[in-house]
């Protein structure tokens, strides 16, 4: 299938030809249909599987084609968990619309509040928001969702993770209750079912990748360390030069700081991205990165959501993740389009039963040279009651049995 299969407007298939976007991926083909059709979409997609453009191309076919009130108010509004993330979609909307005559307008936290009450006030078609500061707005009456005629949801497991669930409800409340909605989520708990069955009208279902699996093109390995051996072992990786462009991934802000400092010290220009810094600082670091001033980006989980970087070689787990899933949104970071990419995890001695919730979620055993097998894990037997407890001397000792496996 090409896109000019679907029924796009000859200003966004040149937009597309001249980003390099060919054929379709598998998330687009499917989404995109019942989008310009005016169905509503939930889907279930890993990150790197181009799901930013499975809802730009309709949202961006339906509002150019005809114009929109005067003056403009918001007809189409996406939400994004993250600031990277919605810059990275706001990125996006504008390449795919440049032939047409949409106004786009960031609304984050971190960046002028000012320049975007202004820009608001002067019209626009799309707004591009985390919850966190277009709920700032609403509540002081800065911007009207009245107009909005499209709801895009992107992430929607990252904005629960991250307690935004209230936001989403709230801003929806503010939209026409006849908008078109669409959600994309990585992971679909029970708490994204309940919200898409609250905020969706009979959608169509899409699910590329099932939820626990990880991508095929990516080589997965581990590497046993002891904690204080870790800042050796990256930079003992790092000396290869096939490592061309490598994010790493720590489990703290700190961390991720440390992680940093230490590989300028060793010698390897990097930069670290998390919560804590400034926007500015935040976007300087990965232009840094994009342009090969730095080698290595060091991020935390949240601060990668929404990263979208070509041609990343590599991924490090420098420390597990806390929850198994974010396994899979951190080695998303490569292997994409096609491409092969490698996932490397240093575990130490502590992090052992977050290694087996990783095996368990992607139903996949790290063998013993620390590559991963095509087998599932083993389950893990019970613990054993040591010699001279358990129900024999229950009987003969009251509570003892019970008392001592406590």
């Amino acid at each position: 299938m090409k896109f000019s299969d679907f029924a796009l407007s000859p200003a966004i298939l040149k937009a597309l030809a001249k980003c390099g976007f060919e054929a379709p991926t598998p998330v687009q083909e499917q989404a995109i249909p019942p989008q310009l059709e005016g169905r509503d979409v939930l889907g279930l997609a890993q990150t790197g599987t181009g799901k930013t453009a499975a809802f730009a191309l309709p949202l961006i076919e339906r509002l150019g084609g005809r114009p929109g009130r005067q003056p403009r108010q918001p007809r189409a509004l996406i939400l994004a968990p993250t600031r990277e993330l919605a810059a990275q979609i706001d990125d996006e909307l504008r390449r795919f619309g440049s032939g047409l005559s949409l106004r786009t307008v960031l609304v984050l936290g971190g960046m002028s509040r000012a320049n975007q009450t202004r820009a608001i006030a002067q019209g626009v078609d799309v707004v591009v928001a985390t919850p966190g500061r277009l709920i700032d707005l609403m509540d002081d009456n800065r911007i009207s969702l009245a107009g909005v005629e499209t709801l895009v949801l992107d992430e929607a497991d990252r904005m629960l993770d991250l307690g935004f669930v209230r936001d989403i409800r709230k801003v929806a409340a503010a939209t026409p209750k006849n908008r078109k909605t669409a959600l994309f989520s990585a992971t679909m708990p029970k708490e994204i079912e309940a919200l898409a069955a609250e905020l969706l009208n009979d959608p169509v279902r899409i699910e590329i990748a099932p939820q626990g699996t990880t991508v095929q093109v990516i080589e997965q390995r581990v590497e046993h360390v002891s904690a204080g051996s870790k800042r050796g072992a990256l930079a003992k990786l790092l000396a290869d030069p096939e490592m061309a462009r490598v994010i790493v991934f720590a489990r703290t802000k700190r961390g991720c700081d440390r992680v940093a400092k230490n590989l300028e010290t060793d010698g390897y220009p990097a930069e670290a991205i998390h919560g804590d810094k400034a926007q500015n600082a935040r976007q300087r670091a990965l232009d840094a990165f994009k342009r090969g001033r730095a080698r290595v980006l060091v991020a935390t989980d949240i601060a990668a959501r929404g990263i979208d970087v070509d041609n990343v070689t590599h991924v490090v787990n420098f420390d597990l993740p806390d929850e198994p899933e974010n396994y899979t949104h951190r080695i998303g970071r490569t292997g994409r389009n096609g491409k092969t990419g490698v996932a490397i995890t240093l575990c130490d001695e502590t992090e052992t039963d977050k290694l087996r919730a990783v095996e368990k979620l992607i139903r996949r055993a790290f063998l013993a040279d620390g590559s991963l097998g095509d087998q599932p894990p083993a389950p893990q037997r019970p613990a054993q009651n040591p010699p001279g407890t358990g129900r024999r001397r229950s009987r003969n000792r009251r509570g003892g049995g019970a008392r001592q496996a406590a």
